[in-house]
């Protein structure tokens, strides 16, 4: 059975596009651990931090794992659920 991992991630930008930040909370429930990541960008859009924390995040996995990933994006939302992630690699 794969680990469970809860991810909490948001990116925030102002003005847009500006100076913008993006931070990913990473839970082991079973485990009891939590780890922070986070980082800054001087030129970069609100929605290029919301994708960012959401790929650092699964990027911080180490193991493969079962992961419940939670964002106030439309933006990541759509992408992950609505085949956008396909679409974009088609299109480079």
């Amino acid at each position: 059975m794969k680990p469970k991992v809860i991810i909490y991630c948001d990116g925030a930008c102002s003005p847009n596009p500006g100076i913008g930040g993006w931070a990913a909370l990473l839970i082991s429930p079973k485990q009891g651990k939590e780890k922070v990541f986070t980082g800054a960008e001087a030129d970069t859009t609100n929605n290029r931090m919301e994708l960012t924390a959401a790929i650092k995040g699964l990027e911080a996995l180490k193991v493969s794992c079962e992961v419940d990933l939670h964002t106030d994006s439309q933006y990541v939302h759509h992408a992950s659920t609505e085949g956008w992630l396909t679409k974009w690699a088609c299109n480079g």
